[in-house]
């Protein structure tokens, strides 16, 4: 590996864990909501699965509005694990993160973009 590879490499993983602390001192407060509607909201996300790699900011950004609007999604680990990353590759057609798997009435459907996650998520669970 050439030096500047490297120094490419160590700068892309230094400003990772910097978005992941400045994540952690700046993690928004969860939803409050009575213990039956957090019920169905919990009920809800049992159909949702988040591809993500853990340092990406897209990711990021889509998991703080899951912790804002307090929606519990599994996490799936595309950068880490093989088996993950081709679940995404075979079932969501390309390895690109964040990626929202949801499954609802017998249908999968796999939602790129980090944008377009997040506005299905706040349609979907800020009101509840």
């Amino acid at each position: 590996m050439s030096v500047k590879a490297q120094l490419i490499k160590g700068l892309r993983v230094g400003l990772g864990q910097l978005i992941i602390f400045i994540d952690f001192l700046t993690r928004p407060s969860k939803k409050k909501r009575p213990a039956a509607a957090q019920a169905q909201v919990e009920n809800a996300a049992k159909g949702l699965t988040l591809y993500q790699f853990h340092a990406c900011p897209f990711c990021v950004k889509t998991r703080r509005t899951l912790r804002r609007l307090n929606v519990p999604v599994a996490l799936r680990d595309a950068k880490n694990s093989e088996q993950d990353r081709q679940t995404l590759l075979e079932q969501g057609g390309k390895i690109k993160v964040p990626c929202l798997r949801i499954e609802e009435n017998g249908q999968t459907t796999w939602m790129y973009e980090s944008k377009v996650i997040i506005d299905y998520l706040d349609k979907r669970f800020a009101a509840a």
